[in-house]
């Protein structure tokens, strides 16, 4: 799959990178732009207000974006995803959630609770590492699966 990745190297604002990211993608007429802020830890404060700056960044080239924020948890994390899920919808719009690794052991009930609590659909689950593992959320077949 040929995609275009920006980037400026390490060490580089992640603001920037995203603008230009959005930036080239207007130029380019894209119709998806994809800004990973994957890595941060929730309890890391000054990465955490990073993501309020990309934000604030991006809707100077598009006032009404991001079109979605989709919080990925990991299933084999636990309780502790609902103070990921708590830390992540305050400093940003979180819109959507993607639970991974449940081709292991978890099994990811807790993402129930934390859509429940916080008013978020389960958009996508990762059952694997390829891209055909990534897979839309059916919630029959995920509660199906709790009960096996």
């Amino acid at each position: 799959m040929d995609v275009p990745i920006i980037d400026q190297g390490m060490g580089a604002d992640p603001a920037s990178v995203a603008y230009d990211t959005v930036n080239a993608g207007i130029s380019r007429n894209a119709d998806v732009v994809i800004i990973d802020t994957a890595g941060r830890l929730h309890n890391k404060i000054n990465l955490m207000n990073e993501l309020s700056k990309i934000r604030k960044v991006v809707q100077k080239l598009i006032p009404d974006a991001p079109h979605e924020v989709l919080l990925v948890l990991d299933a084999s994390t636990g309780q502790n995803a609902f103070e990921q899920a708590k830390q992540f919808t305050a400093a940003t719009e979180v819109n959507a959630l993607c639970l991974t690794k449940l081709d292991g052991t978890a099994k990811g009930g807790v993402v129930i609770g934390i859509s429940d609590q916080f008013k978020i659909p389960v958009k996508y689950i990762g059952v694997g590492e390829k891209l055909e593992h990534l897979q839309i959320f059916n919630r029959v077949e995920f509660v199906d699966s709790l009960f096996k």
